[in-house]
């Protein structure tokens, strides 16, 4: 896991402008003159956003005559320009990422493709919020926090580590387990969540997840992953997992079938944002912890946008460090107190805080 500096790029985004170069190229398979046309990058952008329209054409530098270009827009067919004239291509809808153009062009008889990419990035700058600790509590620092959710009053937390993972069950006063039980020892425990009275638990690399009775922690059943991935963090809403693998993208679970329905790419005005690893679901939207930073983003679970930003830095100075202590990860929301409870890696305190 590389460590990743993203302060500077998210609190100051309005600030940098990162406008890609546009990836063009030309296949010809039905043609035997290569590089006849390629999309025309002079009037488009890196980057865009979902409001405006694409303006497409094509580079036509040996002067053929264009009968129509049938343009696709990651393989789903735009519609029809004739000859070279400018065709808009609408970027509502389409998640955040890149986008694959083709344009299909037919001349003299013949028929060529040419190809090419955009970003498409959120319209939404977000706002830093505010906090304010309310109580500090304690907090194991042999607990490697992987996950973090509260089930009923009590707080359950997924540990990491080779041969120390550990699924328990927490006073949250005084961080002493009321139940635990350790993983397999070839086992890396990741993000857990609390979905109709079950408890799912992802690992690291084993590309195998976990489903526990949330009572008393027994074990119903081994899961592998919808595909070879790694598994990071966990949330639920009120019909769906997300699960995120330390990339940009969080994935939307069926919890009955743990198989893929949908996904969201988390994107910023300006930028991808990598590394999303513990989730909470709270009041509709993701908050996310952003690996190897004091960042917690909240993200529209609809678009994958980052409409807000909790920059958790203030807490170093709360909490005690220790040669092995860890990054900040841990994300619980009480929805009783109305509150949200914060903590580290092998931190020795959790901290319960509220937005201002």
């Amino acid at each position: 896991m590389k460590k990743h500096n993203l302060l500077a790029f998210i609190l100051l985004g309005s600030a940098f402008i990162l406008l890609g170069t546009v990836t063009v190229a030309c296949n010809d398979t039905k043609d035997t003159e290569n590089n006849l046309f390629t999309i025309d990058s002079a009037g488009l952008k890196g980057q865009y956003q979902p409001q405006e329209m694409l303006p497409l054409t094509v580079a036509n530098t040996q002067k053929k005559e264009i009968d129509s270009i049938v343009y696709y827009l990651n393989d789903t067919k735009l519609g029809t320009a004739k000859g070279n004239t400018k065709f808009d291509a609408p970027l509502k809808d389409q998640k955040f990422g890149y986008q694959n153009i083709k344009a299909l062009v037919y001349y003299e008889g013949k028929n060529s493709e040419a190809t090419g990419r955009i970003e498409l990035v959120s319209n939404i700058e977000p706002k830093i919020l505010g906090y304010e600790i309310v109580n500090t509590f304690p907090h194991d620092t042999a607990s490697y926090t992987q996950g973090l959710e509260f089930y009923r009053d009590t707080l359950i937390e997924g540990t990491g580590l080779y041969k120390k993972s550990v699924l328990h069950k927490l006073n949250y006063k005084t961080g002493e387990p009321y139940k635990q039980i350790a993983l397999d020892g070839k086992y890396f425990g990741e993000g857990v969540t609390i979905f109709n009275n079950k408890v799912y638990e992802l690992t690291y690399k084993e590309n195998t997840g976990f489903v526990y009775n949330a009572d008393n922690l027994t074990k119903e059943k081994d899961f592998t992953y919808f595909k070879q991935t790694e598994g990071w963090g966990l949330t639920h809403d009120d019909k769906s997992l997300y699960m995120s693998d330390g990339s940009e993208k969080i994935y939307v679970l069926d919890p009955a079938t743990l198989k893929e329905t949908d996904y969201i790419n988390v994107y910023t005005n300006n930028r991808k944002i990598k590394s999303v690893n513990e989730l909470e679901w709270i009041d509709g939207k993701i908050f996310a912890n952003i690996y190897q930073t004091n960042l917690i983003v909240v993200i529209d679970p609809k678009t994958g946008a980052v409409e807000g930003i909790l920059n958790m830095a203030d807490l170093e100075t709360k909490r005690t460090k220790y040669p092995d202590t860890d990054v900040l990860n841990g994300i619980a929301y009480n929805p009783k107190t109305k509150t949200i409870f914060v903590t580290g890696k092998k931190w020795d305190k959790m901290f319960e805080i509220r937005l201002k």
